[in-house]
């Protein structure tokens, strides 16, 4: 490690703090927690190497490593740039993962103050000059980074930091916030390098234990992959398009997915397949394309991505199934019309969630259901709504989320705009935390949304319909599993407070 490299990205880890009791493993099998590879962390450090820069990379999640401990190993890769990329498009894994991302620029700079440091990611786009000012990081890059990057390490190596005009970049001149405009995207994405696999941990990544339901011993090999980008719906909740700067979805070619997929099977022997796209599910003629290509392959793989109520057809759910799509998450997100049409997500009625998840089931797909309580027009009766929906439709994994003003999102603006209490720290917005602190409705403060969903965690999972249909499917060790996740009680200092005023 004592060969100086020009690049080192970062993913930070701070399991315990986000997951709690969630991040311990159950008796006899892995932790509930998944473990994903920063997949888009990893086509920026190969679009890097590509370019003739020394890149490596290092998962301080992956590694279960500490924020001290993180920030030790890079000093002694000496980089000439130490890059902390936090998460990706997820809207709940970025701002969450800023205290541990913190702590390590923190360590670096009390240690070894002359490693040039960056954060990067969907919080740092969303807050450039916040995080600027409140890090100590010596830059920061708002957008996806691949000319920012790129561009900021040939600065580096050639010593000519006076003017640094290089577009998404942001850092400080003498007490002075300098910002450039944003880094035009990439359009064509099959102009991008497969991710960098090869620096990564593989053997460390693992799936989400419901994901594995009827096989919960066989979560790795996992991996993740990317087939677009962006997103071209406008729900107030979700900030996943804060890091493009805009609307719309970019797609990769079919044959441009499947080579990398192909990769992962041959080498790393890949059966657990995640596929990040924030709307996977929206283009007929993509999705089919590469789902003809996996099953031309006869590959046995588990897959699940993301859809919509409004995007689906016939077609399509029986050619992922045949491609071995066996998950579909939709965002159902409320029982309520009017809540949903309150956060623009009310382009489907009740009606159009049922038959939709009848059809997504009679073409043997599995469903992950995910559900917000405290939507800004949520109160108490429209909450209860959701969880009898969530219970009607009896999805096989159901997730229920408390409502957060990410960083990024209208509700965030919103919220910001009308001095609405957001969390005081960053970790405030991890949904399994101490820290969880919710956005307050219009009727309901935020220890009613909390407590509302955690008592709606317990009676749902608990529920002997849930059960049953779950010991039918999947078997009684899958039962058994959710008893044993239902012990690990989470911590609320919300709650806590609350009971001891």
């Amino acid at each position: 490690m004592n060969d100086k490299i020009d690049l080192l990205l970062v993913k930070p880890g701070n399991q315990q703090k986000l997951y709690g009791e969630l991040s311990a493993a159950l008796s006899g099998s892995l932790p509930l927690s998944a473990i994903e590879p920063p997949v888009l962390a990893a086509v920026l450090a190969a679009f890097i190497r590509q370019h003739g820069y020394s890149v490596k990379m290092l998962d301080a999640e992956a590694e279960n490593l500490s924020p001290e401990g993180t920030a030790d190993k890079i000093i002694k890769y000496n980089p000439l740039l130490a890059a902390v990329f936090i998460s990706g498009t997820n809207p709940s894994a970025s701002t969450q993962n800023m205290p541990g991302a913190g702590a390590i620029i923190r360590s670096i700079k009390e240690k070894a103050p002359h490693i040039k440091t960056l954060l990067g990611g969907l919080h740092p786009s969303s807050l450039p000059e916040r995080t600027l000012k409140e890090e100590d990081a010596d830059f920061v890059c708002q957008g996806e980074g691949f000319d920012t990057i790129l561009q900021l390490l040939a600065a580096l190596k050639s010593g000519k930091t006076d003017d640094l005009s290089i577009n998404g970049l942001w850092y400080q001149r003498d007490g002075k916030v300098i910002s450039n405009p944003r880094a035009p995207l990439i359009k064509n994405l099959d102009e991008l390098p497969m991710a960098a696999w090869d620096l990564l941990p593989m053997e460390k990544y693992r799936a989400h234990n419901w994901h594995c339901f009827g096989h919960l011993d066989q979560r790795q090999p996992y991996a993740v992959i990317y087939t677009s980008l962006g997103c071209p719906f406008s729900c107030s909740f979700c900030c996943i398009n804060s890091i493009f700067g805009q609307r719309g979805i970019r797609s990769r070619s079919p044959e441009n997915v499947i080579e990398e997929i192909d990769y992962l099977v041959k080498n790393y022997q890949i059966k657990n397949l995640k596929i990040l796209d924030e709307l996977f599910v929206i283009n007929e003629q993509h999705v089919i394309g590469l789902c003809d290509l996996i099953i031309q392959r006869g590959y046995d793989l588990n897959i699940w991505a993301y859809s919509r109520i409004d995007t689906i057809n016939e077609k399509m759910l029986r050619k992922m199934k045949q491609a071995g799509i066996n998950w579909l998450a939709y965002g159902i997100e409320s029982g309520s019309k009017k809540v949903r049409d309150g956060v623009t997500k009310g382009r489907f009625g009740q009606d159009d969630i049922r038959k939709v998840l009848k059809m997504t089931r009679a073409a043997g797909i599995y469903i992950g259901g995910n559900f917000i309580f405290g939507l800004p027009d949520d109160d108490m009766e429209t909450m209860q709504e959701t969880l009898d929906l969530a219970k009607e439709l009896n999805c096989e994994y159901t997730n229920l989320y408390v409502a957060m003003a990410y960083p990024g999102s209208q509700l965030y603006e919103d919220a910001v705009c009308n001095n609405i209490k957001l969390p005081d720290s960053w970790l405030g917005y991890a949904q399994y935390s101490d820290e969880t602190y919710p956005l307050a409705t219009k009727y309901l403060s935020s220890a009613d949304v909390l407590r509302f969903r955690d008592r709606a965690f317990e009676e749902f999972n608990n529920s002997p319909q849930y059960q049953e249909m779950i010991r039918q499917k999947f078997g009684e060790d899958t039962v058994e599993h959710i008893r044993e996740m239902l012990k690990r009680k989470l911590h609320r200092k919300l709650l806590e407070e609350e009971q001891v005023r």
